[in-house]
């Protein structure tokens, strides 16, 4: 295996192959805060690295857990690492030329304006519905310029058709089937809960692209 790492430059040379100059130059120069790192969150992180969105801005106060591992972009001897360190790592060997900002802060009401102030788009990846409604609430009533992208629903082994993006206002779209729940039947499930990050993933891409539908 070669141990050579391509230069920025053939980096983006790359990038603009697939994606043309004009739409690879808007992924470059954008900047999109995630706000939890678990199943949604390290998938999303992961799916804009490769994109060549230009700043991460990533954001968590939990530590890799063996439950972890079968949903969320961590190796088995990551665990025990905060997730801020753990995906630093790995989106680095990735996408090393991707820049990121972390902070290992469980984010609040008091604090998310100052964590969310230099994002474009904001993507919530949270687990527990309580802290979903404050960082949406607080998005939409604190920073209403941002973009906001959540998700709602993804757990169990119903049909991935029913993962969907629905655009709820001019810059607020929520991802996901918006009915199950983590604790109703077998839980969260890889495929599915990946499938609702891409879902998220992607919408961030069309807004930078200026392609605000669903």
């Amino acid at each position: 295996m070669s141990d050579k790492i391509p230069t920025k430059e053939e980096m983006i040379e790359t990038l603009e192959k697939r994606h043309g100059k004009e739409l690879q130059s808007k992924f470059s120069r954008a900047a999109v805060a995630i706000c939890g790192l678990g199943g949604l969150g390290s998938n999303i992180a992961i799916s804009l690295a490769r994109a060549g969105v230009g700043k991460l801005i990533l954001i968590d106060f939990d530590q890799v857990d063996i439950s972890n591992l079968h949903r969320q972009q961590y190796a088995a001897s990551q665990i025990g690492m905060y997730k801020t360190d753990a995906l630093s790592e790995n989106l680095k060997a990735i996408s090393p030329y991707t820049e990121l900002a972390t902070h290992t802060v469980r984010v609040t009401e008091d604090n998310l304006t100052e964590l969310l102030c230099c994002a474009d788009i904001v993507c919530e990846a949270f687990d527990k519905p309580e802290a979903k409604a404050m960082l949406v609430n607080g998005v939409l009533e604190k920073l209403p310029e941002k973009y906001l992208v959540a998700a709602s629903g993804m757990a169990g082994i119903s049909s991935a058709n029913s993962i969907k993006t629905r655009r709820i206002t001019k810059k607020f779209y929520l991802c996901g089937d918006e009915v199950s729940d983590v604790a109703d039947g077998i839980g969260l499930v890889a495929p599915r809960v990946m499938l609702c990050a891409a879902h998220q993933a992607h919408m961030v891409l069309r807004i930078i692209a200026g392609e605000f539908n669903p």
